[in-house]
């Protein structure tokens, strides 16, 4: 399929690793102008442009924009846990919960505020959010990084309302399983909390954790996020918007 992306510029943040790096080289590979955002660079170098800096700070972002002479669609692929492991919640303290809801929300609504103008002067592009099956569930998991994740669905549909009269779309990617430094962190978390004799290796705890939640019983891959990423910005994604799309082999159906 001729996605017809090519000569398009797309921003993405949090394009240096996981799912954000792998939307960022789907991009390129459309033809498309990158610029990527991040704490650091990725390693083997950036597909594109590469500003360093932290989404959590909103000066940092709308500089960010700023130096984007054209944009055409913005990706926010930034997600964070507490590190530890909230089931039940009063594992956790309060003091553990406003970090996670700075990176996974107020971050998301930084890249909202600075892009927003842009994208509402041209009047058409698109805005994409990435969040978690755990922000649909309830996950106890880690509920900081479920509450904000569920947050964000939320301010997505606002936003998708507010810009739909400019011709700009906004949705949000869900993705479930997927090998990641966070999806790892979940799991050395969750060890930390049993006897060493129950622990088990990362490979067995997914495999366990995947035949219960998930019907399709596999891993879900940052490259299907990123086909998803490219369609939902193409003119074949022209009606959607103000809608969370699940990759996640059918865990929030499940659940």
């Amino acid at each position: 399929m001729d996605l017809q992306l090519k000569g398009k510029t797309v921003a993405i943040l949090g394009s240096a690793r996981g799912i954000g790096k792998a939307i960022a080289e789907a991009f390129e590979k459309e033809e498309c102008d990158v610029h990527g955002f991040d704490l650091e660079p990725p390693a083997g170098g950036p597909a594109g442009s590469f500003t360093s800096g932290d989404a959590t700070s909103y000066e940092s972002v709308l500089a960010f924009a700023e130096s984007c002479e054209k944009v055409d669609h913005v990706v926010f692929s930034i997600g964070a846990g507490s590190g530890k492991f909230g089931f039940p919640f009063w594992n956790l303290s309060p003091s553990d919960w406003a970090r996670v809801i700075e990176i996974n929300l107020i971050a998301a609504v930084n890249t909202a505020h600075a892009f927003a103008p842009r994208l509402i002067e041209q009047g058409a592009g698109s805005m994409l959010f990435l969040t978690s099956v755990a922000g649909q569930i309830g996950s106890q998991t880690d509920p900081p990084y479920s509450a904000a994740k569920a947050g964000l669905i939320n301010f997505m549909q606002c936003a998708a309302k507010d810009l739909a009269p400019h011709g700009v779309r906004v949705n949000a990617l869900s993705p479930g399983m997927v090998q990641t430094q966070l999806n790892e962190s979940v799991w050395a978390a969750g060890q930390e909390e049993l006897p060493e004799a129950q622990r088990q290796d990362y490979q067995t705890w997914a495999r366990e954790k995947l035949a219960k939640v998930s019907p399709l019983g596999r891993w879900q891959k940052a490259e299907e996020i990123a086909a998803m990423a490219t369609f939902l910005a193409s003119p074949h994604a022209a009606n959607i918007t103000g809608q969370t799309l699940n990759i996640d082999g059918g865990q929030v159906m499940h659940s």
